[in-house]
């Protein structure tokens, strides 16, 4: 089995403050997690605004052109079982996406 990096993109909106929304979206993020069972290496975090190290040595603020919001690692046979997982993900359903990447062992 592989590790994969999941990195999920946009459709972060405002940050709830209803309590029964931010229940919502942590009761659909639960039922995602627990449909993947043990290939939840790590659920990870949604992440702040990301700055960029440009090759000059300048730090760039704002995220580039499509920011990170979150992350997870998650165990996968392959890439399209990897991409199967990644299916259920709630982040899809409010018009984000998910970046895939295989973690490589060194």
């Amino acid at each position: 089995m592989t590790k994969y990096l999941f990195v999920y993109h946009g459709a972060t909106g405002p940050v709830p403050t209803d309590p029964a929304a931010i229940k919502a979206i942590h009761d659909a993020w639960s039922a995602w997690f627990g449909s993947l069972g043990s290939a939840v290496i790590d659920g990870g975090n949604p992440v702040g605004k990301s700055s960029t190290v440009k090759p000059d040595g300048a730090l760039v603020s704002g995220g580039g052109t499509n920011p990170a919001s979150g992350y997870s690692l998650i165990e996968a046979s392959n890439l399209e079982d990897a991409h199967r997982k990644a299916g259920g993900c709630p982040i899809l359903k409010n018009g984000g996406s998910i970046e895939i990447a295989a973690c490589l062992d060194m």
